[in-house]
């Protein structure tokens, strides 16, 4: 399955070689997939040549082919592809790492149609009783209210991501752990954000 910025990039390798007979340059390719860096798409060829849409010819500038591939055939319309963002902690909070040129396929069932979702990488056990556990990832739905009682992604002052079970009491909100062995901890209103709530939990088996 191909992410949507490697699709771009595919697209247009495919017809820039039709029409050039050889590849373009780095920079032609960030501005074509609207790029900061050059990292950037080094890892989104990188991830071509793996997964076998492309072939870098060793020892030619400038070089590669495409190989003849179907692309609609290698992506689901069972699932989605969302950004995932950095690592979240079910235990003590850790800082928020963002890196959009990563992506992980989730089921659609996990989503809603008119609704922005990100994944986060669950780091720390305090969520277990949850059933949710550390190397998970959880799939949030992006928004900034939440109801009370249910588990949340929660920015901090410090610029710190926690995942807890989240409670209002009049100026007060409690960020609930799943798990004895650690502590409830308490918040002004203010002193946090509220950047999601879970939709479902993703979990790799190895």
């Amino acid at each position: 399955m191909l992410t949507k910025k490697q699709k771009e990039l595919f697209d247009y390798l495919k017809e820039y070689i039709s029409n050039n007979q050889i590849s373009p340059s780095f920079e032609e390719m960030k501005e074509a997939v609207n790029l900061k860096s050059k990292s950037g798409i080094h890892r989104l060829i990188s991830s071509l040549e793996e997964r076998g849409f492309i072939k870098r010819l060793k020892h030619k500038a400038r070089a590669m082919e495409i190989v003849d591939k179907e692309i609609k055939n290698n992506i689901s319309i069972d699932s989605i592809n969302i950004p995932l963002i950095g690592a979240i902690a079910a235990g003590e909070a850790i800082e928020a790492i963002e890196n959009t040129n990563d992506f992980i396929s989730v089921p659609v069932s996990m989503t809603s149609p008119n609704a922005k979702y990100f994944g986060l990488k669950v780091k720390g056990l305090s969520m277990i009783d949850e059933g949710i556990f550390d190397g998970d990832i959880a799939v949030i739905r992006k928004t900034n209210n939440v109801e009370n009682g249910k588990i949340a992604a929660i920015l901090t002052q410090d610029n710190e991501v926690t995942l807890k079970t989240i409670k209002f009491d009049k100026d007060k909100v409690i960020l609930i752990p799943a798990n004895q062995s650690y502590q409830t901890k308490e918040y002004k209103v203010g002193e946090i954000q509220v950047q999601g709530t879970l939709s479902g939990i993703i979990r790799k088996y190895i």
